[in-house]
């Protein structure tokens, strides 16, 4: 099935491009002028998203995989509080938010919802996909035309990227973790190319209210890893590997 609606991706010379660890990250302002840029009464822009913070930029000097799958990719945005001081740091002058993940996507379900855009949905259990359907439905009215669990075996996968194409869905967002979504995302799109497709990893558990995220005061503070530190000890070990990256950081080699 074509999309009529799907517009090459494509970024107006206008915004800048930063580059940190070998990765470019597009610099919108802010959240609102991306949302824009990718999506409008004008269409969809085609091509994928991939949220970039210093855990995947480490992730990236270990994994080859991973590096060629976030180089591919036709959007980076810098996620994490560490990027946008990276970037701060590395360009003075760059003019640039922190753009959450789990907050543009959102903003782009919203924004489908009002415009009536197709969306197909991929990732989670079971139970966490449908609530985030019927949430969806529930409050912006979007026009969701497929999902499909996190829980599909390999043989499985053609015929979901069939489903995907048939379903002339215009945004995919797949929420399996890293790089799981991004080898599925770059899988699916050689078959359906017309969408754009959004890696969102726990973002569903987020919105159903599964998983609690920071308050608005931790998150404007750049503290919500604090946050979940807090309240997940467990994730101290993830949380020491971050060292290297401060250790980029101070002696400035972004």
């Amino acid at each position: 099935m074509m999309n009529s609606n799907a517009i090459p991706s494509s970024v107006p010379p206008t915004i800048p491009k930063y580059c940190i660890r070998d990765i470019e990250l597009w610099g919108f302002r802010n959240i609102t002028e991306f949302r824009d840029h990718l999506l409008s009464e004008n269409g969809v822009k085609t091509g994928t998203l991939i949220a970039i913070n210093a855990e995947k930029v480490l992730a990236t000097e270990r994994d080859a995989q991973l590096r060629a799958l976030i180089k591919d990719a036709d959007y980076k945005y810098a996620d994490g509080v560490s990027m946008i001081a990276s970037i701060r740091r590395k360009y003075p002058d760059a003019h640039v938010e922190r753009v959450p993940g789990a907050d543009l996507w959102e903003t782009l379900m919203h924004r489908a919802g009002q415009l009536g855009t197709p969306v197909f949905l991929i990732g989670g259990r079971q139970e966490v996909l449908a609530k985030t359907e019927d949430k969806l439905r529930r409050q912006w009215n979007v026009n969701i035309v497929g999902s499909q669990n996190g829980y599909f075996t390999p043989a499985e996968r053609d015929a979901l990227f069939e489903r995907v194409k048939a379903s002339g869905a215009q945004i995919v967002t797949v929420a399996m973790g890293s790089p799981r979504q991004e080898i599925l995302m770059r899988d699916c799109r050689k078959v359906y190319p017309d969408a754009l497709y959004m890696g969102v990893g726990g973002t569903y558990d987020v919105f159903i209210g599964a998983v609690k995220r920071a308050p608005k005061g931790w998150q404007k503070l750049g503290l919500e890893w604090l946050y979940r530190l807090l309240n997940q000890p467990s994730r101290l070990p993830r949380q020491l590997k971050l060292l290297r990256f401060v250790y980029y950081y101070y002696s400035r080699r972004l």
